[in-house]
Formats: structure tokens, sequence, C-alpha cells
């Protein structure tokens, strides 16, 4: 059964959630959570893009380098934006593209977990899966990131949260308050 195609100019409660942020901001815990409290299908546009693959992350950097790996994104994430009633977490890096740009605000509402480097270094550092940390100074690397997207982020964004300020259960309450005041129909 194909999915619905997912309607731009409905902005009630069957909108998508989209969460965007550096690797390690919580987007995948974050969107779960949040998945469940809406009884909703929760996809994460890595794990999906492992699954259509068959294979890790790292390995398709290696094999087909970050070019690669982003053309298998950019259609991912436009099949997923299309997908009604999800919520979506997608790669750090999806911001990058104008077309995952378009279909993000197209397909939904966008939350961007802004997390602190110091924060994401400490959450990234024993993880093999992230190929573009596999450097000598990951700090800088993540630095260098940030600097990049951080502008890309916030222009997609129809929420910011901070971070810093918030845990996981705390920051899905957070969400959903702001969802509620901004995409639910009044009664």
């Amino acid at each position: 059964m194909t999915p619905a195609k997912f309607d731009p100019n409905d902005v009630t409660e069957t909108r998508n959630i989209i969460l965007v942020g550096l690797m390690g901001s919580g987007k995948t815990t974050i969107g779960r959570m949040l998945a469940k409290r809406l009884g909703r299908e929760f996809f994460d546009s890595d794990h999906e893009i492992e699954r259509r693959t068959g294979v890790r992350i790292p390995t398709i950097f290696d094999l087909e380098g970050e070019a690669g790996f982003r053309r298998r994104e950019v259609a991912t994430i436009a099949e997923l934006c299309e997908t009604p009633e999800i919520v979506l977490a997608t790669g750090g890096g999806a911001v990058l593209d104008p077309e995952n740009r378009a279909a993000m605000k197209r397909g939904g509402w966008i939350v961007y977990l802004d997390v602190p480097v110091r924060t994401l270094f400490e959450r990234t550092r024993h993880d093999t899966n992230r190929p573009l940390l596999r450097v000598d100074d990951p700090v800088a690397k993540l630095e260098s990131l940030r600097a990049q997207r951080d502008p890309l982020y916030r222009e997609v964004a129809d929420f910011v949260l901070d971070g810093t300020r918030y845990h996981s259960a705390h920051a899905v309450q957070r969400i959903l308050k702001e969802w509620e005041a901004r995409c639910t129909p009044s009664m």
C-alpha cells in the first residue's frame, strides 16, 4: 500500500514533526519519544538508508564517499517527507542540500535541537558509526560543522530548542507544548 501524499497546506495535527541538529543532539532519542507520545511512526533517515542498503553509514562513506551518501539521503528524505503523520529524525548534514531543506519545509514542522559542541562530543566520542568524526581533533570538527550548519538549521526551523536546558523527557514536553500551540487546530 502506498502512503497518502502529504498536503503541505495542512497544518493540523497530521503534520509531520521533523528533527534537525548536529550528530549527538538527541534527534533519534527525542524522536522516538515524540512518536510514542503522539502514536505515530518514527523514522531516522540514517537508519532508513542503512536498512535500504543493507550496510552501515561508514561503509557507504568508504565505498561511495560523502557525495554518494548524500545522494541516497536526498532520495530517502524526499520520500519520508511525503509520508503523513510521522516523526522524522534527519541526519546532521541533511540541511546541506537545498532539496532536503525544501522537502522538509514542505513535509512538516521542523524542530532544531541546538546543543553545545562540548555536549555533542561527550555523546559521540565513543560512537564508531560517525564517519565525519574519524579525525585527529573531533571537537574542532564538531565546531566546524556547527559553524557551517547552524545557519541552515535556523533557516529551516519552525522552533529552536535550546538543548542546554532540557534532558530528553523535558525536551519532548517542551516540543509538544510548542507543537500544540502552533500546529493543532483550536477547538
